[in-house]
């Protein structure tokens, strides 16, 4: 894997010296310099691959679009002419939204600090200003988190609780925060710190009729319970979701959200992802119960089981909330059992609704030998197998599977031998001998079937060396 970097000016040298040395047309000399930085397992993901103009006088410096771009807003923002600075904004916005190498290029020759100037002139100019001044930033901070700074993300909130009744604003700003936040713990805290999570949650419940906004305002609130950034030993993603849903509201917002949108698929999809990031807490699933969250999500999945990403986030969500053993029989009584079998048999070909169904099911059988026979009757099992066999290298498939197998069998032992007669038994060994990750579950789904299986005992407390 390539981990070495390079310049922008490197590799725009190492073409001029291409051209001018061994004599290669722009585009060939180009397609040299790539070869050659590749080959020495130079990383070029973030350089911009520009083949110089060449006139009589020889190969002219390459002169980078983004970068004219960005002189051109700098010198207007520093005269403060708004009527430039919204051309050199739209010219900018495009340069960013082409290509990552042309934003982190922008970011080294200090774009940040010129777009926090242009948004504090916008800010004092019109809405149409603020709202191009937002979208640049959010391009430009669009993999890179750590250009935000404490003075930009406090100008980020204020914007966003100022402008707070205007959608397109208001969701251009949150579009901010989550590239902002994204793979970055400490701007996570510190934006929430400031007070973004009322925002959040505001922004949906105002904007109710706007399916873009609570689109980016979900993704937001998710990318705050993430625990994503690799640098730091410990998030705070759990006492985020709880801010969420204690002192916002989130799980109401969320579920009244979802009544509003009844017909918008897309908007759905979002909605229960959401619900499933904040559903941590035993307190908190029995809410979205008591909500009427349960309601929606069954008739969801029964109502709209054509639109396979939303079958998928609402099985992700009942997923969640069964982790409340009371929620586990209200979800059984609502009829869902049925309903994620029908969901599971319609999409056996997707292994991903696969995979969340079984893992629904696999929550609503544990500990539950009422929900199991409910499951089974239901043709649960069956299903399930036939997922296995529709997806023999789908690991995910295979190691829910036979947790699910596992949880019908391990206090209803009745129900061993019709499972052993639907080909379990082969199937499970099947996954074992394919899939590393199902080795400890297939093992226990062999054993509480009651076929032969090798427990090895790896350390009995004795000296010497563990079994290989």
């Amino acid at each position: 894997m390539a981990s070495k970097r390079i310049t922008q000016e490197t590799f725009d040298a190492a073409v001029r010296e291409n051209i001018e040395e061994f004599e290669m047309g722009p585009e060939e000399a180009v397609k040299e310099a790539v070869e050659q930085f590749e080959s020495q397992g130079v990383d070029l993901s973030n350089i911009i691959k520009l083949a110089p103009k060449v006139s009589a006088d020889g190969p002219q410096e390459p002169t980078h679009d983004i970068l004219q771009a960005l002189g051109d807003l700098q010198e207007s923002v520093a005269r403060s002419r708004p009527q430039e600075v919204s051309a050199y904004l739209a010219r900018f916005f495009e340069q960013c939204k082409q290509d990552k190498a042309c934003r982190f290029l922008a970011a080294q020759k200090g774009a940040y600090p010129i777009l926090l100037a242009a948004l504090k002139l916008a800010a004092t100019s019109d809405q149409g200003l603020l709202l191009q001044t937002l979208n640049a930033l959010s391009a430009l901070t669009d993999g890179q988190p750590d250009l935000l700074d404490t003075q930009g993300l406090q100008l980020l909130v204020v914007t966003l609780a100022q402008n707070a009744d205007a959608a397109d604003l208001t969701c251009s700003g949150i579009r901010c925060v989550c590239h902002a936040s994204l793979k970055h713990e400490q701007n996570r805290q510190s934006l929430v710190k400031a007070g973004v999570l009322p925002l959040l949650t505001g922004a949906i419940a105002r904007h109710g009729h706007c399916a873009d906004v609570v689109r980016e305002a979900c993704w937001a609130l998710r990318v705050m319970t993430f625990d994503d950034d690799i640098r730091v030993p410990f998030g705070h993603a759990h006492d985020h979701a709880k801010m969420i849903v204690q002192e916002n509201g989130g799980l109401k917002v969320l579920i009244e959200a979802a009544k509003a949108f009844a017909d918008n698929p897309s908007v759905l999809s979002e909605l229960c992802s959401t619900l499933s990031r904040l559903a941590v807490r035993n307190e908190f699933c029995q809410e979205v119960v008591d909500l009427g969250g349960l309601g929606v999500l069954v008739a969801l999945l029964a109502n709209c089981s054509d639109h396979q990403d939303l079958v998928k986030q609402v099985l992700s969500a009942l997923r969640a909330i069964a982790g409340n053993d009371d929620v586990k029989d209200a979800i059984v009584r609502a009829g869902g059992t049925e309903s994620i079998v029908a969901a599971m048999t319609q999409h056996l070909a997707s292994p991903q609704v696969c995979e969340q169904s079984c893992a629904a099911l696999c929550v609503l059988a544990l500990r539950k030998p009422e929900n199991s026979r409910v499951i089974m009757e239901g043709g649960g099992a069956l299903v399930a197998l036939q997922a296995m066999k529709a997806h023999p290298r789908e690991a995910g498939v295979q190691k829910q599977a036979c947790m699910l197998i596992r949880n019908l069998v391990a206090r209803s032992q009745a129900f061993s031998q019709p499972i052993l007669e639907l080909g379990a038994e082969a199937l499970i060994l099947q996954a074992r001998a394919a899939h590393r990750d199902c080795e400890d579950v297939a093992k226990a789904a062999l054993r509480d079937l009651g076929c032969r299986v090798e427990l090895r005992e790896l350390w009995t407390g004795q000296k010497g060396n563990l079994a290989p």
